[in-house]
């Protein structure tokens, strides 16, 4: 009798166990909500001068690896961030506007853009957002560039207007006039032609090996469709906002302007 009790009672006392064991799993955690943004809203934070001195390293760091010039990306984040006062700079890291892709295993945020609730990638930390700037234009529609002289800010301010990163046909020259407004060029590093050739070698061949399964760049980065303006006489900063949709002061932080002094022929950006 006693050797037909004991296996009962260890069975029952391992069931008891079990449902010990079942009471007390804790639940998993619900999956946080994926952040929306209403609306794309400019904070005067910094100044066109204060963002350079904050990215210059960063900018410099990314030409010596791979050869874009140092003005030119701080040139494209002044722009495509509002000089980090942008809302997807502040909350999101995201200083080149870059959307997510089925590649992407990051962060995301949400913003309308192309289409409603657009998915943009959020980086930890703004020099994130430089090296995946630096890594987009390693495709092959950008591959020209990259034979350019490091220093050579103008072919690269044209040829990304060619190979379609902007569709603003003024885009070169809105770069052009940042880099020489704020001597972005000083950044720039001339190089040797056998530290030319080596640079060449290896971005080339990642572009080269990144290119059969290279996806279309509108689904990371639709062009950039910047709207610029000419200023013409009689222009002020009140009568350019009001055709645009802008307050006075989203157009003084786009464009880094101070007071109400505008010149016949400087180029705003009227876009955020």
């Amino acid at each position: 009798m006693i050797r037909f009790i004991l296996p009962v009672a260890c069975v029952m006392l391992l069931a008891s166990c079990s449902k010990k064991i079942q009471l007390t799993k804790r639940p998993q955690p619900a999956q946080r909500p994926q952040q929306v943004i209403t609306d794309n809203v400019l904070v005067k934070k910094y100044s066109a001068q204060e963002y350079i001195e904050r990215y210059k390293a960063v900018a410099i760091a990314e030409m010596d690896k791979y050869g874009i010039p140092a003005s030119i990306t701080l040139a494209q984040g002044l722009l495509e961030s509002g000089n980090g006062n942008g809302t997807l700079a502040r909350l999101a890291n995201n200083h080149f506007g870059i959307k997510c892709n089925s590649d992407w295993r990051g962060k995301t945020i949400l913003q309308d853009d192309d289409q409603k609730d657009d998915c943009f990638r959020v980086y930890n930390s703004a020099e994130e957002s430089f090296r995946d700037h630096s890594e987009f234009l390693q495709r092959k529609r950008y591959a020209a560039l990259f034979e350019l002289d490091k220093n050579d800010y103008k072919g690269w301010a044209y040829g990304l207007k060619q190979a379609g990163y902007a569709t603003n046909p003024r885009y070169p020259e809105l770069l052009i006039s940042l880099v020489e407004r704020y001597n972005l060029d000083q950044y720039d590093r001339k190089e040797g032609r056998i530290e030319k050739a080596e640079r060449e070698e290896k971005v080339l061949a990642k572009i080269e090996e990144k290119a059969p399964e290279e996806k279309a760049p509108e689904a990371v980065k639709a062009p950039v469709a910047m709207n610029i303006y000419e200023v013409k006489q009689g222009d002020t900063l009140y009568s350019i906002s009001r055709r645009f949709g802008l307050s006075v002061d989203d157009i003084r932080i786009l464009n880094n302007i101070g007071g109400t002094d505008i010149k016949i022929g400087q180029l705003l950006l009227v876009s955020k």
